[in-house]
């Protein structure tokens, strides 16, 4: 099993590259993040050309979450209780023993805002829907663009960033606050290195040529679904392709046969 999350930062400007990476890898599921369009004009049409299963959860410009699969899920939660903004951030998937939960955390806009308050809890109100709802012996794939750093290697320049609002005490404390609730990080699990990055900025002349770039984008796992993980590779190509967002594809391979309750 594929599974693969990108933020598209805008679906309708994405569809090319989408369309593109899906034919190119072939995931069984691609979680996106940032579709920003509500749903009665969520380009369904096009992305159903591709052959995958469409759901989504979008807003008017802004956030917007959606799930493209190979085969229709068996169940999908929208919503993450008690967010007092209810955005559309949020989406759970459940394919047969395997559930992914697809999250765009919000960004914060500035250290100590209101926005900022919002990320920090948008993360506890996570843990508690995980403490209430599932179970980390349950093979579960957290995705998405978590808008956290969580090493200094997870950023180009962490010297300089630290103190940022995606990279600071508060929110790797947040992050790790739902971590240590039974994920792995993937990506590092396989890639110790530093200098992989799955963001880098418009702003930046020559960003992604110059490597000046976040590891923003995850795939965590549970232990039984980290168990049945093979590899988990990010893809910064597309990044470089016409028109690209600038967040680029990651994803894991799983062992179908493994996926299943650990003891």
């Amino acid at each position: 099993m594929r599974i693969a999350t990108y933020n598209a930062n805008s679906i309708r400007s994405r569809i090319e590259p989408i369309s593109r990476w899906l034919a190119m890898h072939q995931p069984d599921v691609l979680a996106l993040q940032e579709t920003k369009v509500q749903d009665s004009e969520f380009p369904i049409a096009e992305l159903a050309a591709t052959g995958y299963k469409v759901c989504m959860r979008g807003q008017l410009r802004n956030n917007g979450v959606a799930i493209l699969s190979r085969r229709e899920p068996d169940s999908v939660l929208l919503r993450l209780a008690g967010d007092p903004l209810d955005e559309a951030r949020f989406m759970q998937a459940v394919f047969g023993p395997v559930t992914i939960i697809n999250s765009y955390v919000p960004q914060g806009y500035e250290v100590g805002s209101d926005r900022f308050r919002y990320k920090l809890d948008w993360f506890r109100l996570l843990r508690e829907h995980l403490e209430r709802s599932c179970s980390p012996t349950q093979p579960i794939v957290w995705v998405g663009d978590f808008n956290a750093a969580l090493t200094d290697i997870d950023v180009h320049n962490p010297k300089r960033l630290w103190g940022s609002v995606c990279y600071c005490q508060p929110v790797k404390d947040a992050l790790l606050n739902v971590m240590e609730w039974g994920f792995v990080d993937l990506f590092r699990a396989f890639h110790p290195e530093p200098e992989h990055y799955t963001f880098w900025d418009y702003r930046i002349f020559n960003a992604l040529k110059n490597n000046i770039g976040w590891r923003l984008d995850y795939i965590m796992a549970t232990a039984s679904a980290a168990a049945a993980c093979t590899d988990c590779r990010i893809d910064p190509e597309p990044r470089g392709w016409d028109k690209p967002s600038d967040h680029t594809f990651i994803w894991a391979d799983f062992d179908d046969g493994k996926m299943t309750h650990s003891a």
